[in-house]
């Protein structure tokens, strides 16, 4: 939040897509720059956009590795080449990316060799390094003065050395973790096509990261389901507006390292059994709903009430 609302101000624009983390939108609200969108996702909407902004205005765009909801990836070299044709600075979040993506886990930008590319890199040491806090990396040769223009930094306490020497331990350790990201994707693909064998709609065509989302239609599914889940044993989060668009309900699943395949084959089979079980009161409700609409038209029923 600190980094957007000092780096773009009054008169300069900061053009963020449409599916950005509530703390962007946050960052954005703190700061006094002009807030522009794009399309999820879309390269012609952010270069369309760019091309709207006064040539010689300060722009920052800002875009995330891998977005929280659905679990999808940006395709982040062609949204960079474009803002860098538009003269723009770009910030990257790897907050869901970092630890799995890229060679030793530095993030989506590392895996698609774009680092050199982006200005700022910001993150969280709150999800795969497992402590709390977050960071920002630059190669900008005055970076060092945000120290003393970063509001949210200044006046805040430093994270406690324990916190540090793990979070460095941490970084240390994900930075040699290939046989666990191999294990990690491989326990991905097996989820996410166990989920699509039994039907049910993802936020992913394929597996673009270790978060697999799985939609529903209504709230009232959603969290049919979940409760359904958690009598199997299994609890998954609930994602719904405003954490996600308008009309969009998911249980989200996000597997880390530690799971095995057994506990893989566990999940799919408490989905499948709870799909069974909502199927089968919906069903129910429905046959009730039929006996209720038959026998208000009934003539018996008319002489009953009448």
């Amino acid at each position: 939040m600190g980094m957007i609302s000092t780096l773009a101000g009054r008169g300069d624009y900061v053009i963020i897509d449409a599916d950005s983390h509530a703390s962007i939108y946050d960052a954005c609200a703190m700061g006094n720059a002009d807030i522009l969108r794009f399309r999820h996702n879309s390269v012609e909407d952010l270069e369309k956009r760019l091309k709207r902004l006064p040539e010689n205005a300060a722009k920052l765009v800002v875009l995330e590795g891998v977005y929280s909801m659905l679990g999808d990836r940006a395709p982040l070299a062609e949204l960079i080449a474009v803002s860098k044709a538009a003269g723009a600075q770009v910030l990257v979040d790897e907050a869901h990316s970092m630890g799995f993506c890229g060679e030793t886990g530095r993030g989506v930008a590392q895996e698609l060799g774009v680092e050199d590319q982006v200005d700022f890199i910001v993150g969280t040491f709150s999800k795969s390094v497992g402590t709390v806090g977050g960071f920002c990396l630059s190669n900008h040769p005055k970076f060092d003065v945000l120290r003393f223009a970063c509001r949210p930094y200044m006046f805040t306490a430093s994270l406690p050395p324990s916190v540090v020497a793990s979070a460095i331990s941490s970084i240390r350790s994900l930075k040699n973790a290939h046989n666990k990201r191999a294990h990690l994707w491989a326990n991905v693909e097996r989820l996410h096509s166990g989920l699509k064998d039994l039907g049910f709609k993802l936020g992913t065509k394929s597996v673009e990261s270790p978060i697999v989302a799985v939609c529903f239609d209504s709230q009232e599914e959603l969290f049919g389901m979940c409760q359904l889940l958690l009598a199997e044993g299994v609890y998954v989060n609930v994602a719904r507006p405003p954490a996600t668009p308008m009309g969009i309900y998911l249980l989200r699943c996000s597997l880390g390292a530690g799971h095995s395949v057994e506990q893989v084959d566990q999940i799919l089979a408490a989905f499948k059994a709870a799909q069974e079980k909502f199927s089968a009161s919906e069903t129910l409700r429905d046959a009730a709903g039929d006996k209720n609409a038959a026998d208000r038209q009934s003539p018996d029923a008319a002489v009953a009430t009448g």
